[in-house]
C-alpha cells in the first residue's frame, strides 16, 4: 500500500523523531512510504488568525503537493481535521471543489489509518509502565477519533492504559489561544496534568504534538514526574 506523508509544522521543526517513528511503524506494516519535500503547511495557522486568503493560497499548494496520492497520512488530527472540515469552506463554489472532495477521501490521521485502513492494532511495541491518554479537541471533535488510539495502546506490551478524569477536556493550547489568554491556558494545562498525575501514569499520550508541547512545557516548569509521548513514539518503542 502506498502512503504519502504529511508532516505538520511543529513536528517538522521541533519533533522530527516522531515523524521518523511514524515511518518505521508504517513500513513495518509493509506500506511504501513517500515524502514530498516540497510540502509546507496545511494553512490552519493563517485561517485561525483570520487570514482566509492566505490560508486558501497555502491550501491550494497542499492540494497540488498531494495530487494523486493513494493515501495521505499525518501524525496530527489537528491538521487532518482542518483539511477535512475547512477546505470545503475555503474552496466552496470554486474549480477546486471536486479536488477537495477527492482529497478528503484519502487523508487520514495516523492512528485512524492504522486501525481503520490497515486494520492492524499490534505493532510489536514494548514500553514498560503506565500511560494515560489525552483526547485532543481536533481528534475527538473534528475527526471523531476516540477508540483507535486506545486500541493501539492496549496492544503495547508491558504498558498499562488507565483513564483519567475529564479526558475529553481541552489542554489549553488552542494555537493562538494560549498566547492571547495565557492565564486561562495555564489553568487548563494545570487541570489536565493533575488529572493525569492522579492516575499514577508515567506517560501522557496523545495524537497531537501541539497538545503535548503545551503540556510538556507545564510539566517541565513544575518538574513533575510524568512525560508526554506522541503515540507514534509509543508504537515504535522497544523494537530490536
Amino acid at each position: 500500500m502506498r502512503v504519502q506523508l504529511f508532516i505538520p509544522c511543529f513536528i517538522d521543526q521541533l519533533y522530527p523523531q516522531t515523524a521518523f517513528n511514524m515511518v518505521k511503524v508504517l513500513e513495518k506494516a509493509t506500506c511504501t512510504v513517500n515524502y514530498n519535500p516540497n510540502q509546507t503547511c496545511c494553512g490552519q495557522p493563517a485561517y485561525n488568525a483570520g487570514f482566509c486568503d492566505d490560508a486558501r493560497a497555502v491550501a491550494a499548494k497542499f492540494l497540488q503537493d498531494f495530487e494523486g496520492a493513494d493515501y495521505i497520512v499525518a501524525p496530527s488530527a489537528s491538521c487532518v481535521g482542518f483539511v477535512r472540515n475547512y477546505y470545503p469552506k475555503l474552496f466552496e463554489n470554486s474549480a477546486a471543489h471536486h479536488q477537495v472532495k477527492d482529497l478528503n477521501s484519502r487523508v487520514y490521521e495516523f492512528t485512524e489509518f492504522l486501525t481503520e485502513v490497515l486494520k492492524i492494532e499490534n505493532y510489536g511495541a514494548v514500553l514498560p509502565g503506565k500511560a494515560t491518554y489525552h483526547d485532543s479537541c481536533a481528534a475527538l471533535r473534528e475527526c471523531k477519533i476516540k477508540e483507535s488510539p486506545r486500541r493501539l495502546l492496549r496492544q503495547v506490551k508491558n504498558l498499562e492504559l488507565v483513564e483519567m478524569n475529564d479526558t475529553e477536556t481541552c489542554c489549553g493550547f488552542g494555537g493562538t489561544f494560549s498566547v492571547k489568554y495565557e492565564p486561562i491556558s495555564i489553568a487548563m494545562a494545570d487541570q489536565k496534568i493533575n488529572h493525569a498525575l492522579a492516575t499514577g501514569a508515567d506517560y501522557l499520550v496523545s495524537t497531537d504534538i501541539s497538545c503535548l508541547m503545551q503540556l510538556q512545557g507545564y510539566i517541565d516548569q513544575k518538574k513533575l514526574p510524568i512525560k508526554t509521548m506522541h503515540i507514534a513514539d509509543v508504537l515504535a518503542s522497544g523494537w530490536e
